[in-house]
């Protein structure tokens, strides 16, 4: 019988892309999630049976127990970016990874890997980035041989940042960011994957690894790019941190008054002091070279699911052509 692996948030952002590549190994994929009947579509990624959604809880032992029993292996994959009714960071990013790797050592599953991110400090003002570390610290002391990745900002087809920004250039002339001169090396989702992958097939020294792209550019200048792909002009206008601050604190409060109600899902000021760092890998970590990975450049990626924010859209190459044609008559 071919061997299992949980993944835990198996159906997100970047959990559906180590599902996919896990199938294609040959395992059998337990995808881990809140709403089983919500993760259906990761059924294809495999033939019938080989990979299925489950119920699991982070927060509860029995539920993380059921989902782990008879794993060969597993993979965290659950973190948030915004606090919202019981996802506390430190109930999902620290107590929700020291849960899960403390019962896969009682279970006796061999190899466990923790996507944690690039920041991530005990000694941070960021609960965001401070619980991120104190899970990879839990995860290490439960499963010494762990493989911790910790990627920059991740873009790819379902990416919540490119994606958002796009979305954004539609609703007037001015584009505002937060933190214009922080840097961010992007890291395409599939590399992640494929990272994650070999330390579930043990191809991976155990530790701390650090992913980033092949390119660093500044917020501004990510932006600046994803304009160029779009095909549109916007004022990009960078929101000083104190205001930013003073927006993020209304946000948090809204969403407090409401009892949850209404969601921050705009700015909180614990995004606000991540963005005051930059977002790049430390020289001398292990990283995607340590792997042989080659990690993909922005562009092609980029073009390949931008298209769509662009005032055209899937005819604007279309059109572009008509106008030279008419040029040369």
């Amino acid at each position: 019988m071919s061997k299992l692996v949980t993944i835990f948030g198996g159906s997100g952002f970047v959990g559906r892309y180590i599902a996919r590549r896990m199938a294609k190994e040959g395992w059998r994929v337990r995808v881990a999630v809140r709403r089983p009947n919500e993760a259906l579509f990761v059924r294809p990624y495999g033939v019938v049976g080989q990979v299925e959604p489950v119920l699991a809880n982070i927060r509860d032992d029995d539920s993380v127990r059921a989902a782990l029993h008879g794993a060969d292996a597993v993979v965290n994959c659950v973190g948030i970016l915004a606090e919202s009714g019981k996802n506390k960071f430190n109930n999902v990013q620290q107590h929700g990874a020291a849960r899960i790797a403390r019962i896969a050592a009682e279970e006796g599953v061999a190899r466990m890997v923790q996507i944690s991110a690039i920041g991530a400090d005990t000694s941070s003002d960021s609960e965001y980035a401070k619980t991120k570390a104190k899970g990879e610290a839990a995860v290490l002391t439960a499963m010494p041989q762990a493989v911790i990745l910790r990627p920059s900002i991740i873009f790819g087809a379902e990416d919540q940042f490119f994606n958002r920004f796009a979305g954004m250039t539609r609703l007037g002339p001015v584009l505002p960011v937060v933190g214009a001169n922080t840097r961010f090396q992007p890291v395409h989702v599939d590399d992640v994957a494929r990272a994650a992958v070999m330390g579930v097939l043990g191809q991976a020294k155990p530790g701390i690894y650090e992913l980033g792209g092949p390119e660093v550019e500044t917020f501004r200048q990510l932006m600046e790019r994803m304009l160029r792909i779009i095909q549109r002009r916007r004022l990009i206008v960078n929101v000083p941190f104190p205001v930013a601050m003073l927006m993020g604190g209304a946000f948090d409060l809204l969403q407090a008054a409401t009892l949850g109600l209404v969601r921050n899902g705009v700015l909180t000021r614990d995004q606000v002091r991540n963005l005051r760092r930059d977002n790049v890998v430390t020289e001398g970590r292990m990283g995607f070279a340590d792997l042989g990975i080659t990690p993909a450049p922005m562009d092609p990626v980029l073009e390949d699911y931008l298209w769509r924010f662009r005032p055209g859209g899937q005819y604007a190459k279309i059109k572009e052509t008509a106008r030279h044609l008419r040029g040369q008559e």
